[in-house]
């Protein structure tokens, strides 16, 4: 076994483990295991002797599987020494050579390139064969030497940078104003009421589901022997239909590659863009087609009118119609934050603010309840409701998807298209758990 190589141990391994599954699968049995119905074995029948086989497989198995752990971590161990071999190598400048010596001969890592001609005249060869008084041939080769620097200094005397000890901003090389890292954020509104609503998943374009609309109990004390009363339920099949919300961004190929968050940073705009418009869907959206119908437009829910209430006093009673009527515990309340500030900076009749001093920062809950502040709505309009999976749900078909490619003649133009989007549909399952209060 020691000598198996990696792919061989995989091997042996996969084909050991597939017979012992096999072993596995004919003993099962109601009881666990029963190894006297096990015949896959050939000759190895009965109980005992086909547990000693699959206790001697499984040592096996477990020597194989450390055998070709080992390997793998060998192997991993040689590609680690391959990256740290190509983490060594550096960049040469011009002139510099490995070791900082492209000059040629002699150079001693000066890092200054010169002629061919100055080469010629410190060569050891070529002086040792002028001092013997230049008869015959010699052959001199300068391999250190790239060809583009000789060609360099094969010009009108024009110098390289190679021929600078020292570079300095009065030679013409002006320093780089660096740009902070970072950028300022345009306004705009959060994600807000998503975070209150109950989310499920689907694999239809539609969310079917049934309403009872008709629930008439008649539980009564009966006397012995008396007739007992008759119930009636019945039931609506109503549906919500999936609705796709997307955005796209078209985009130049050199804005994704030379900028290196440049990506990430696009896709998670546009992943924000698609949640913000589903938050104001949830709440105003009108139902029409690809429209989600929201919380406002839904057939069913309840209204409450201030009147000559208060503003508290208002949701107070919407509140109560929905335990009343819609037979829902209450939750959450949902309003615009300017109608938030109203209810914040109440007063009472000698200047004291009903909902805490101005140096603290005071709760966010009206009657007990939480408040959301909204903005996907106009001022003037709130909402309560009890946002639980029973009543609520925003089911998702998918969740949000990123995708690049190219639209028309973008292609020949070095330009692509990233776009985001989401199929997600609305329902209300008891809107009566939900009321409007206007006239804020």
């Amino acid at each position: 076994m020691k000598s198996l190589t990696l792919k061989e141990a995989r091997e042996k391994l996969g084909a050991k483990q597939d017979e012992l599954g096999k072993v596995f699968e004919e003993a099962k049995s109601d009881d666990g295991l029963d190894f006297n119905k096990v015949t896959c074995l050939g000759e190895v029948k009965g109980s005992r002797a086909v547990a000693d086989h699959v206790k001697a497989a499984n040592a096996e198995l477990n020597e194989l599987a450390e055998h070709a752990e080992t390997l793998e971590a060998a192997e991993q161990a040689a590609k680690d020494y391959s990256g740290r071999e190509k983490g060594r190598r550096n960049w040469s400048l011009p002139g510099g050579g490995e070791g900082g010596d492209r000059g040629g001969k002699g150079r001693e890592g000066s890092g200054l390139i010169k002629s061919l001609g100055e080469l010629i005249a410190e060569d050891k060869d070529y002086l040792d064969w002028a001092a013997k008084g230049a008869t015959g041939q010699i052959d001199l080769s300068f391999a250190e030497m790239w060809p583009t620097d000789m060609l360099a200094m094969a010009g009108a005397g024009v110098p390289t940078i190679g021929q600078k000890a020292l570079m300095m901003t009065s030679a013409g090389f002006a320093p780089d104003n660096i740009r902070l890292p970072g950028f300022v954020e345009a306004a705009t509104r959060p994600v807000e009421l998503l975070d209150i609503i109950p989310t499920s998943r689907t694999g239809n374009n539609g969310v079917p589901y049934m309403e009872e609309t008709t629930r008439v109990h008649d539980a009564a004390e009966i006397a012995e022997g008396g007739e007992y009363g008759e119930a009636e339920f019945a039931f609506t099949e109503k549906a919500s239909p999936v609705r796709k919300i997307g955005d796209s961004l078209p985009v130049t190929d050199e804005q994704l590659e030379d900028v290196p968050f440049m990506g990430s940073y696009i896709n998670s705009r546009l992943s924000f863009g698609v949640r913000q418009r589903a938050d104001s869907q949830v709440l105003i959206g009108n139902g029409t087609a690809p429209n989600l119908r929201g919380l406002k437009n839904t057939v069913g829910i309840q209204a409450q009118a201030k009147g000559g209430d208060s503003v508290p006093d208002a949701f107070f009673k919407a509140m109560t119609s929905i335990r009343n009527i819609g037979r829902a515990v209450p939750t959450h309340h949902v309003m615009h934050p300017t109608d938030w500030a109203g209810i914040r900076l109440l007063k009472t009749a000698d200047g004291i603010y009903i909902f805490g001093s101005p140096s603290e920062a005071g709760p966010d809950r009206l009657w007990g309840l939480p408040v959301v502040q909204c903005s996907a709505d106009a001022a003037g309009t709130g909402y309560v409701g009890s946002f639980q999976s029973a009543w609520v749900s925003l089911v998702e078909r998918r969740g949000i998807d990123v995708q690049i490619g190219y639209v028309g003649t973008q292609f020949k133009e070095g330009k692509r298209t990233i776009r985001a989007d989401m199929r997600a549909a609305l329902v209300f399952f008891r809107p009566a758990a939900f009321s409007s209060v206007t006239g804020l």
